[in-house]
């Protein structure tokens, strides 16, 4: 009978629980980062002299680009050994360097330590020891920005080095800094317990992550003075990419009137010898579009190879080029301008070969009505571009005529008939800008109008004027930025760390 009973009484119990629909749930999401319990040694422990560190948290942690991340001062020439790999509620840190006597340690953590579930990130973790006695507490603060570029990037490493008997310029290139800390994903940044001295202060983007200045890869930023430790000072440092000085690479045929000079730097003062034995040739120089090349045109010869002798400076260079069955570069023009022209543009040619003679008398330039239109022709050779300028009116249609010969080229080759047709928009089509500028430092300056990836849409150089005015442009976002063209060559000019010269100023309008 109580068996019968309490069977019973389980379907009824049974019965209910089936009869409300329901979910587990978790209860409310975890919002919170994890939490140190417990390091073990100490954190701030003094007369430090393990070689294990041990940290416990509140929940399972996981790393995350702890490579990236994870910040070491002074750096250690072997990275320490980093353990577990998965979800833990400990890390265990085992040096693998001999640590230096009297010295401060600050490992930062950077944004890598988050709990497993919920991803939630324990910000800027640091545990700090010292070898000796006391922990150093000084510090310094700044920010680094983009010399040119409006935005700056990330993770950039801001370092100090001790000013000693050691000290010399190239120390960067060869040696790791005495502290280094990381802007991770900010533009501020904190080196924390210092002491007290006199360092060389400068930010690398360092792309290889060895800690040293590589001009090829990284940018840099550089405090033109000493400064000493300790300061108030909250110092600004402004991120550029170095020209790298000239040097031949390598020389090659590409066709049968044509070579291929490859270099690192600017070319522009290069001068280039062609010789087949001791006969010279006459050449053209011309840049190749985007890359760090020449053209050498040369017209075409019978031979078995050419000597080609590099001028810049202090450097030249002579290579002999073998020379294959190979064809002759066709001579072409293509239109680069646009077919809607804008008032603020030519209409622009690129040619495929290098261009010598003009006939002008063989260019003809209509309206749709039928109508003449005056023009002057421009040649570019460096980069083989001409233009056509002429006075435009709104919401006109062009018809441009070049007939046979109207242009020959290097090698004597003259285009045959090219028609083309383009048409103007009407001017309330565009919009016009008016600037004023104010509290001007000094003159001449540059002022342009840029998209949000720095190409330059519109500048104007002005040499006194306050006043500046942009007409026709087409509507859209702009950013506008001044540079102050301090060498007068009206261009912005990078910086040099081993001249000490910093990149000429830039300001953007907020």
């Amino acid at each position: 009978m109580y068996k019968k009973v309490f069977f019973l009484i389980i379907i009824v119990l049974v019965a209910l629980g089936c009869a409300k629909r329901g979910h587990i749930t978790g209860g409310e999401k975890d919002e919170f980062p994890p939490q140190v319990l417990k390091t073990s040694p100490k954190n701030f422990t003094t007369n430090f002299n393990s070689q294990e560190v041990t940290i416990l948290f509140d929940e399972y942690v996981k790393l995350k680009d702890v490579n990236k991340q994870l910040i070491i001062s002074p750096p250690m020439k072997n990275r320490p050994e980093i353990t577990p790999f998965s979800a833990s509620k400990y890390i265990q840190i085992r040096f693998r360097d001999t640590l230096q006597p009297n010295t401060t340690y600050s490992l930062n953590f950077g944004q890598s330590i988050e709990d497993n579930n919920e991803g939630n990130k324990l910000q800027g973790f640091r545990f700090v020891f010292s070898t000796g006695s006391y922990i150093d507490s000084l510090s310094v603060t700044g920010y680094v920005k983009d010399a040119l570029d409006k935005n700056t990037e990330d993770f950039v490493s801001v370092m100090l080095y001790e000013i000693n008997e050691q000290f010399n310029d190239s120390i960067i290139y060869k040696e790791n800094p005495r502290y280094i800390t990381n802007t991770l994903d900010s533009i501020s940044f904190a080196l924390e317990n210092l002491k007290e001295g006199k360092y060389f202060l400068i930010a690398l983007k360092d792309n290889n992550n060895n800690n040293r200045f590589d001009p090829k890869q990284d940018k840099i930023a550089f405090y033109s003075e000493p400064i000493s430790v300790p300061t108030d000072e909250n110092f600004k440092l402004e991120m550029f990419k170095e020209n790298p000085d000239f040097r031949p690479i390598r020389a090659f045929e590409t066709s049968k009137n044509k070579l291929i000079f490859a270099h690192e730097g600017k070319a522009e003062n290069t001068k280039i010898e062609l010789r087949n034995a001791n006969e010279l040739l006459e050449t053209v120089i011309t840049k190749v579009q985007d890359k760090d090349s020449l053209n050498v045109w040369y017209k075409p010869i019978e031979a078995d190879s050419l000597g080609l002798k590099v001028f810049n400076d202090t450097i030249i260079k002579d290579f002999v080029i073998k020379l294959k069955e190979k064809k002759i570069d066709t001579l072409s023009l293509s239109m680069k301008s646009s077919k809607r022209l804008s008032f603020r543009e030519n209409v622009t040619y690129i040619s495929s070969t290098p261009l010598v003679s003009f006939d002008k008398s063989k260019f003809e330039l209509m309206t749709k009505d039928s109508l003449t239109v005056d023009f002057e022709t421009k040649y570019d050779e460096w980069n083989q571009k001409f233009e056509l300028i002429f006075e435009k009116e709104e919401k006109q249609k062009y018809i441009l005529t070049m007939y046979p010969n109207a242009v020959t080229d290097f090698f004597g080759k003259a285009n045959d008939t090219i028609k083309t047709d383009f048409s103007t928009a009407g001017f309330s089509d565009y919009g016009n800008l008016k600037i004023t500028l104010q509290n001007t430092k000094e003159f001449p300056v540059i002022v342009q109008l840029t998209d949000d990836k720095g190409k330059v849409l519109a500048e104007h150089y002005s040499e006194e004027d306050n006043i500046i005015e942009f007409f026709y442009l087409n509507p859209a976002m702009y950013n506008l930025r001044i540079v102050y063209d301090s060498n007068r060559n009206k261009v912005w000019d990078t910086g040099n760390y081993l001249q000490k010269i910093q990149p000429e100023k830039v300001i953007y309008f907020p």
